[in-house]
């Protein structure tokens, strides 16, 4: 049977993409949770319930502390935006965290024998980070192909973006398509600490306004205001 890796954060896209992996490719997954040292602690939660509601017996979270380097509002003391329009990459873009969650998840992916690692990666819906866009992920696959031994000798580990051109509609579509129960996910960069999102950060606007596009209403609650 065809294994795959899967990076999981617990939020809408990356739970998307587990379904994806699990209903459309029929693969055996592995789930990878990368606890980098977020301010918030409610998504490795999540991960952890997404992975049990698609019944994955393998679950990993590994520790990388990105929160000694800094620099973003997701892991330092810093105000994440609010209602904002962002014309530049915003602060909550954690330096260079795609190609550090990617590496671990390739050298899993080798250490297992699982020749597909999964992200979901979006580059439609989100804020212009770098480390999401098709050219990385490319570069990416170079590397692990050159990086590996695996890889060198001609079974080379594919990273697989199976969202990273879909409206934020059209992941929710695809994910409730194959049974994802979205209540059990969070997307919110600032929640309360309850878990409860807090409504005006880009992730929070961006997913509810694709569930209303939808005609649907975001299962998750939210404050009033």
């Amino acid at each position: 049977m065809t294994s795959a890796v899967v990076l999981l954060s617990g939020g809408l896209d990356s739970s998307t993409a587990l379904a994806w992996a699990l209903r459309r490719q029929h693969w055996h997954c592995h789930t990878l949770t990368i606890d980098y040292g977020q301010r918030h602690r409610i998504e490795l939660e999540a991960a952890q319930k997404v992975s049990r509601f698609y019944d994955v017996k393998n679950h990993r979270v590994i520790r990388a502390d990105l929160a000694a380097i800094g620099g973003s509002a997701l892991t330092d003391d810093i105000p994440v935006p609010k209602d904002a329009n962002n014309t530049a990459i915003p602060i909550t873009y954690v330096p260079a965290r795609n190609l550090i969650l990617l590496s671990l998840a390739v050298a899993l992916a080798e250490a297992i024998k699982a020749r597909h690692v999964v992200i979901g990666a979006n580059i439609l819906d989100y804020s212009g980070y770098p480390d999401c866009r098709p050219e990385f992920f490319n570069a990416m696959s170079q590397a692990a192909r050159l990086g590996t031994k695996c890889g060198v000798e001609n079974d080379p580990i594919h990273i697989e973006t199976p969202i990273i051109s879909m409206r934020k509609s059209e992941i929710i579509s695809m994910g409730l398509e194959l049974g994802m129960d979205y209540s059990l996910t969070c997307s919110c960069y600032d929640p309360d600490d309850h878990g409860m999102p807090c409504g005006h950060c880009d992730s929070c606007r961006f997913r509810r306004q694709a569930f209303a596009d939808l005609g649907k209403t975001d299962p998750l609650p939210y404050p009033e205001s």
